[in-house]
């Protein structure tokens, strides 16, 4: 086994934490791979990896090791990218991560049409809310909602999505429904936590400044699905994109307020590391992204 195909076992080994998984995915027999790290633990004179018997893990070389093999083995393959061949036919396993509600209602559906496309490139999907270390964990490119947080990402507007204020119609009958953002105040909230654990304030547009408001409420939740459940429930008022809850509208269990306040639209980014912005394979996925979303955020005509 080459260098570089050592690099590339050691760096599937780290990430996954385990000989066995990474043999598993490479397709190699568990020993070649135990031999490959042991190799290249006696050419750089250095322990990279502590194994225990549940799991491996990266030692401080080990850490400095893998961060450099990543920039490496990215650099090769972008080189190899570049030429014509493979920048027209784009090809090989590109890893993502969606937000789920997005994904399940706009691209999911439609991954026929990609793989029509692009028939030699293999998708490793996860899908979720967390924040995700794109480099640590091989991740090519995320799609999330809202306003980028990571300064280091190349960030990619794909999107901007309507937005609503609603309650349960069980709960306006409860408690009434505001008329002005001062009545508002004394309403009940479900709030959302986002990735570092702070509640995201209601926002509305009034007169073209916008203002923040957090109500108090009973529950927080950190997931989308969770955030229009909990309103469903009557537990208070959500802020959230339309088309999350566009059936409970039209059945009229969920109603929206301030037709005339309506909050700012919330933007959607694809996401993804600047060593990553000229592969063939990222580039024709986020091009893929951004049409599926730009079509989905489209206004509807009459």
């Amino acid at each position: 086994m080459d260098r570089l195909d050592a690099m590339a076992v050691f760096v599937r080994v780290v990430e996954r934490k385990s000989f066995t998984k990474a043999a598993d995915e490479l397709q190699l027999p568990r020993a070649t791979v135990t031999l490959a790290i042991q190799q290249l633990e006696r050419r750089l004179g250095a322990r990279l990896l502590h194994r225990t018997t549940r799991q491996v893990s990266a030692t401080l070389d080990g850490e400095a090791y893998y961060q450099r093999c990543l920039r490496l083995l990215a650099d090769i393959d972008e080189a190899e990218s570049a030429f014509a061949g493979a920048a027209q036919r784009p090809r090989g396993k590109l890893r993502v991560d969606l937000q789920g509600t997005l994904a399940t209602h706009f691209l999911l559906p439609h991954l026929g049409e990609f793989f029509a496309a692009y028939p030699e490139i293999e998708l490793e999907i996860g899908l979720g809310d967390r924040l995700v270390d794109l480099v640590r964990e091989s991740v090519d490119c995320v799609l999330r909602a809202g306003e980028p947080r990571d300064s280091s990402m190349v960030a990619r507007r794909v999107a901007q999505m309507e937005q609503v204020t609603c309650a349960s119609a069980a709960y306006l009958e409860r408690h009434g429904t505001p008329r002005t953002l001062e009545e508002l105040r004394v309403h009940r909230a479900v709030n959302f936590a986002n990735g570092s654990g702070k509640l995201l304030p209601f926002e509305f547009v009034v007169d073209g400044e916008r203002k923040t408001m957090t109500l108090p409420g009973s529950v927080t939740v950190a997931s989308a699905d969770a955030y229009t459940l909990c309103c469903e429930a009557g537990l208070g008022f959500v802020q959230l994109p339309r088309y999350h809850v566009e059936p409970q509208l039209a059945a009229g269990t969920l109603r929206s307020v301030f037709a005339s306040l309506q909050p700012p639209p919330m933007p959607v980014s694809v996401l993804y590391p600047h060593h990553r912005q000229l592969s063939p394979r990222v580039r024709v996925f986020v091009d893929w992204v951004a049409h599926r979303m730009q079509r989905a955020a489209a206004p509807k005509l009459p």
